[in-house]
């Protein structure tokens, strides 16, 4: 038992031990409630590393009289699986503990499903990746889908403190002395990651040469060597991923410099220089459009610059480019523009080619009306000429509704203002 990590032996027997997911397992919550009341349903359990959702489903399981098993849907064949269902026969029911459920292949699936179905099996399935996105919906449809969160550095050094005491699957028969500093850091240093800071607390503990004491005494020196630096989980494949860049767009939409900033180090830290840059780029146009035009350009630029230096240099210029577009005027109004103009067409609001601005360069045209009566704006003062651009089902549709968030585009709306009033020169 001692051999296997410190982790893997500190995980709960009953859901009385779990730490942290209060959430869930708190009294009157609903994992909590299922296990009171004895009537377990197949549960889908995902979030990031480290979370304790091995733990929980193994928990879940330990406080019910239902024997289970734990099977892993990458490591254990369709073959492991017939085995589980025959032993679910003989017990009248069992509980499949299922990590990496999100990579069950058909097969196993297909077979899983109807056992499931028929109550045979209760599913606990462990996963890090979004179930909605990652887990095929038969599987999905059947069960309940709960969400784990990293855990608090307090909750993390109450699992900490019970591993130091427990002299039964913990370090309770080392005589560690560990000062607050060193537990502090590891707590804070993993990131939310029991996991990490256990394997991180045993390493010290191992490692640590009794002094004349004969105490092994864990400093804070020792603890940051045994866990270098904050644990970072960043798939880029992931869920995780695509929820930064989500963040990531939206403080900068939201003018607040501090947090893009905090979720560009984030990305700078996964290595994700392509999703930044095109990022970015999008949100130059998207975010700050017309309200500083110049943004699209300079954020280019940066991105070029970056991408020659790489990292690390390269967060310099990608640090100015968020500054900048955070603290940009922002305006949408020309894509919304566009978008608008798209969804008249895709309802079929098109219409024909007013005739004076067909084209008119091949022979025949005139013959057919093509062109005739078309004004040249350049021929009229001040290059423009009152007359009719759009079909006449659509004559009177104003798509383009200007913001007067920034100088450049506060100056558009004043033409775009007279330009519709027809003031801004006499037909001729």
């Amino acid at each position: 038992m001692k051999k296997q990590p410190l982790a893997y032996r500190m995980r709960p027997s009953n859901i009385d031990e779990v730490i942290g997911q209060q959430h869930l397992v708190g009294e009157g919550k609903i994992i909590r409630r299922m296990v009171n009341a004895g009537q377990l349903s197949s549960m889908i359990l995902y979030g990031p590393p480290g979370v304790g959702k091995t733990s929980i489903a193994q928990a879940i399981a330990g406080s019910t009289d239902t024997h289970y098993k734990l099977l892993n849907a990458v490591v254990n064949n369709k073959k492991d699986m017939e085995i589980v269902v025959e032993e679910a026969k003989m017990s009248g029911q069992l509980i499949l503990i299922l990590d990496e459920v999100h990579r069950l292949d058909k097969g196993k699936q297909d077979f899983l499903l109807p056992h499931l179905e028929k109550g045979l099996l209760i599913l606990i399935g462990a996963t890090t990746a979004n179930p909605f996105h990652s887990i095929n919906p038969a599987i999905r449809s059947r069960c309940q889908i709960f969400e784990l969160t990293p855990l608090t550095t307090d909750e993390i050094k109450v699992a900490l403190t019970r591993a130091l005491t427990d002299k039964t699957h913990g370090l309770g028969e080392e005589p560690v002395v560990i000062s607050d500093e060193a537990l502090a850091h590891f707590a804070f240093a993993c990131g939310g990651d029991v996991r990490s800071a256990l394997n991180g607390l045993e390493l010290a503990v191992r490692s640590t040469q009794p002094n004349v004491k004969g105490e092994k005494e864990i400093t804070l020196s020792v603890a940051e060597e045994c866990i270098q630096r904050k644990s970072f989980h960043h798939d880029k494949d992931g869920d995780a991923h695509y929820d930064v860049l989500s963040a990531f767009q939206k403080s900068i939409r939201g003018s607040d410099v501090n947090a893009a900033l905090h979720y560009l180090a984030r990305l700078i830290e996964a290595g994700d220089l392509v999703s930044i840059g095109r990022r970015l780029l999008v949100i130059a146009y998207e975010d700050i459009g017309l309200a500083s035009p110049q943004a699209g350009p300079r954020t280019l630029a940066a991105i070029e610059a970056a991408e020659r230096l790489g990292f690390p240099e390269g967060r310099i210029p990608l640090a100015n480019a968020v500054v900048e577009l955070c603290l940009s005027p922002k305006s949408n109004s020309a894509y919304v523009a566009l978008d608008a103009a798209i969804a008249d067409i895709r309802k079929g609001h098109v219409g024909s080619v007013p005739a004076h601005l067909k084209d008119a360069h091949y022979k025949g045209a005139e013959q057919l009306g093509r062109g005739i009566g078309y004004k040249y704006p350049h021929d009229y003062e001040r290059g423009w000429v009152k007359q009719q651009y759009l079909p006449d089902s659509l004559k009177s549709r104003a798509y383009y509704e200007p913001k007067r968030t920034g100088k450049f585009e506060d100056a558009l709306a004043d033409v775009y203002e007279k330009l519709r009033k027809s003031t801004f020169s006499k037909e001729s």
